[in-house]
């Protein structure tokens, strides 16, 4: 069976505006998601990961305050 792909869908931003939280490595997590801004859904996942990763580090250092 062949392959079909079906032609990708220009991909409008959002304009979804990220309010600072005052705390740098939370608000540091929260910009990395400016990067998806207009970008395919498929690019995003790696880009979720990362700021959970950051933001699950971040509340793990307030807890060893």
């Amino acid at each position: 069976m062949p392959e079909t792909s079906e032609p990708s869908q220009p991909v409008e931003p959002l304009g979804v505006e990220l309010l600072p939280t005052g705390h740098p490595g939370v608000d540091a997590g929260l910009a990395r998601l400016e990067a998806l801004d207009g970008v395919p859904a498929e690019t995003h996942v790696a880009v979720y990961e990362d700021v959970h990763q950051r933001l699950a580090d971040t509340l793990a250092a307030l807890d060893q305050e």
